[in-house]
């Protein structure tokens, strides 16, 4: 399994916009693609904003080219996200995933 990690950051004003986006419209787009298996979004206050880290679950890195193109590395970050927020990384970074622990039901 891969996860693919990405981070940005939001005005606190922007971070509740900014979930209900990846919640309405990046999640939906996600789970259609077959490979997918899931995603985390981590985020904390900090003096500077919101600050996220998207973690994204994939089969292989196959299955990321299909979300992501042919440079799996480059950030996906569509205008409507943009603009809610400050400042993101330009690439994202792909790890194996060695040891799977996580239990089903999570945080939603």
């Amino acid at each position: 399994m891969i996860a693919r990690l990405w981070c940005g950051t939001a005005a606190e004003s922007n971070a509740d916009a900014y979930v209900a986006h990846l919640r309405s419209r990046t999640m939906p787009e996600l789970a259609r693609i077959p490979g997918h298996r899931g995603a985390y979004v981590l985020q904390r206050s900090t003096p500077s904003g919101v600050a996220f880290t998207v973690i994204t679950l994939w089969d292989s890195l196959d299955a990321v080219r299909q979300f992501a193109g042919s440079e799996p590395e480059l950030a996906v970050v569509p205008a409507e996200a943009r603009v809610l927020l400050a400042s993101y990384d330009e690439r994202a970074v792909h790890w194996e995933v060695a040891l799977d622990n996580a239990q089903p039901g999570g945080a939603k």
